[in-house]
């Protein structure tokens, strides 16, 4: 199949059939996790590289109710450099073309974001959480709203989330029309991640049904948390995910992405998940335009690790700042 571009949906009445004979077998699919994706293979060299690409594919997320106008503005500038240059000196790589792919903010915070990275000449998406994040507990109306003041402020991405009960009451005709409404205002220049919040959705088979759903109302990534669930980021729950992006490529032809957020942040963590989504999906989704992490602490081990493959020994405390 050729392959197109961008995510231009599907009817629903043409994805009904995809929605009728989805089952999982939790077993089987645990015994899969623990045989494939539970262990670290690779050389320290080849972690080192998955590691580098990994900073590039990363969200820098603040989402707390005490974020003030500074510590976005350092968010920013941590997102421009996540390195120290004498690290990626020392890598070869150029300091001023190695960038996180966007930072991940409330609305109200979108206009520190574009007047920093404007201000700093950073090549960072900014990316909004919206439709009432993070319990999507409000009118279609206000989340409509929400996101167009986004775009209006300088949004690249909008971040939504799904209402949890469509999932749960088998409403999956109207959580198509709500996703699809909101791709509507983004429009075509705006990227649409849509959190599913797989933790909260009762069932892998829900986890499966609702990643269609999404990709078919046309978003461009499907997410898998708040990180605000009690059960956010897996493996169980990406490898889920994956299946079903790739059940839509195969049926459609159109690539969709794949975020995991909340609780990634080690190196091992991402890791992991870098290492499924490249056998699920192949190499192509190890890239920023296919692949994201939410994170807010992972930079700081990443960087940690770095530096002792480089240096030889492991940082002081003191030398990572954020």
């Amino acid at each position: 199949m050729a392959e197109l571009t961008g995510n231009l949906g599907m009817e629903f009445e043409d994805l009904k059939p995809m929605l009728d004979h989805v089952t999982i077998e939790m077993p089987a699919m645990k015994n899969i996790i623990e045989k494939r994706h539970s262990h670290i293979r690779i050389d320290e060299t080849a972690q080192i590289d998955s590691l580098l690409k990994a900073v590039t594919c990363i969200d820098l997320t603040t989402l707390c109710g005490d974020d003030t106008e500074c510590n976005v503005k350092n968010l920013c500038h941590k997102a421009k450099n996540p390195l120290q240059q004498s690290l990626l000196d020392s890598l070869g790589i150029n300091y001023e073309e190695f960038h996180i792919a966007a930072v991940c903010v409330y609305p109200a915070r979108i206009s520190n974001c574009v007047e920093t990275l404007t201000n700093i000449n950073a090549d960072v998406k900014v990316a909004a959480v919206a439709a009432g994040f993070p319990s999507a507990q409000y009118f279609l109306s206000t989340k409509l709203k929400e996101i167009e003041l986004c775009v209006l402020n300088g949004a690249n991405e909008i971040d939504i989330v799904i209402s949890r009960d469509l999932v749960l009451e088998g409403k999956f005709k109207e959580l198509y029309d709500e996703v699809k409404a909101m791709k509507n205002v983004c429009g075509s220049s705006v990227t649409l991640k849509t959190i599913i919040a797989a933790g909260e959705l009762g069932s892998l088979e829900n986890v499966y049904k609702a990643s269609l759903i999404c990709m078919a109302a046309g978003s461009d990534f499907i997410k898998t948390s708040t990180g605000k669930e009690a059960v956010n980021a897996t493996l169980l729950i990406a490898k889920t995910m994956a299946q079903a992006i790739k059940e839509y490529y195969n049926k459609t032809g159109f690539e969709v992405g794949f975020k995991p957020a909340g609780g990634i942040r080690t190196v091992k963590d991402v890791l992991l998940f870098q290492d499924l989504i490249k056998k699920e999906l192949g190499s192509k989704w190890m890239h920023p335009h296919l692949f994201r992490i939410g994170a807010s602490g992972l930079l700081r081990d990443i960087e940690r690790k770095i530096f002792e493959h480089v240096t030889g020994y492991a940082p002081a405390n003191h030398l990572f700042t954020y």
